[in-house]
């Protein structure tokens, strides 16, 4: 049988369970998952292997109305990937009606000459008749080769996805090792369960103007302990009292709450110190931006 590979990017509106769909593909949590739009940034690739193929996933920033220098950092690494891939998988929600960010997108993709999935997400949240209005809304745009529905959060037909994923794939070899399931290090996994972490345990107006960095990650000499030194950046003194709580209550939860799945991560003890500072308006800063690793 021939081995197939190649790479497929997963674009939609924020928040319709990009993340989550990949981690259910790949068996493991390797992307940050909130409630709250915008959670992906950067353009992350990870690897689903089996004996026939790999496929390389991007997951990439919801495609929005930017309103910020970060914005149209994360649009534009979103857009970007159409033309780059050998498979388009669209992904929207149980919504019965197509928003404007919905019919952006598949304007986009009117220009595409990739091949196009459409992925109908949460179908466990909806009746079968709703499923089939959707189906029969977005079939009327003939621009994709199949429309699959499917639920991420519990894995059904995700199979089906990637089964017909892989039927649209060239011949191609193994790009990575097959243990290998994701391209990014663990500095910007535990960057990101950091952040993570911040998402859900602020309010709504001070998540999108956080950044987290890992200043630096040591193993003790002869010892099963690695000491993880992080920084916070918010935009505002105000934001910088809000993440830190009253007596430090917060920021303790955050660090303990990210310091367990951060153990596990690494299979080992982890010690960690959190600074908080402020980066006025970084999200508008090209310079911090290139900075905080956003090329």
């Amino acid at each position: 049988m021939t081995f197939k590979s190649g790479f497929v990017t997963i674009v939609g509106r924020p928040n319709v369970g990009k993340s989550t769909l990949i981690n259910s593909i790949v068996g493991q949590k390797i992307l940050i998952m909130s409630d709250k739009p915008q959670t992906t940034r950067n353009k992350i690739q990870t690897i689903y292997n089996d004996e026939n193929s790999q496929i390389i996933f991007l997951d990439t920033p919801g495609i929005h109305k930017p309103k910020n220098k970060l914005g149209e950092h994360m649009v534009k690494a979103a857009k970007d990937t159409l033309n780059e891939v050998d498979v388009i998988v669209f992904l929207v929600d149980e919504s019965k009606n197509i928003g404007p960010g919905d019919r952006y997108i598949l304007e986009l993709l009117q220009d595409v000459k990739t091949p196009v999935i459409l992925g109908i997400n949460k179908i466990d949240k909806i009746e079968p008749d709703i499923f089939k209005g959707i189906y029969e809304e977005y079939s009327k745009y003939n621009v994709f080769d199949e429309i699959i529905g499917l639920s991420a959060i519990n894995g059904k037909n995700v199979d089906v996805l990637i089964e017909k994923i892989t039927d649209r794939l060239p011949e191609g070899p193994k790009y990575f090792p097959p243990d290998m399931i994701t391209d990014q290090p663990e500095r910007f996994i535990v960057s990101e369960i950091i952040r993570e972490k911040l998402l859900h345990y602020l309010q709504d107006e001070v998540p999108h103007g956080v950044a987290v960095i890992v200043n630096f990650m040591r193993k003790r000499e002869n010892k099963d302990i690695i000491d993880i030194d992080v920084t916070i950046y918010c935009e505002r003194n105000s934001h910088k009292s809000i993440i830190i709580g009253k007596n430090g209550k917060k920021i303790k939860g955050v660090g303990k709450s990210a310091r367990q799945e951060i153990e596990n991560l690494l299979g080992s003890k982890v010690y960690m110190e959190i600074w908080v500072k402020v980066k006025k308006d970084w999200r508008e800063k090209e310079n911090i931006l290139r900075n905080l690793g956003y090329e």
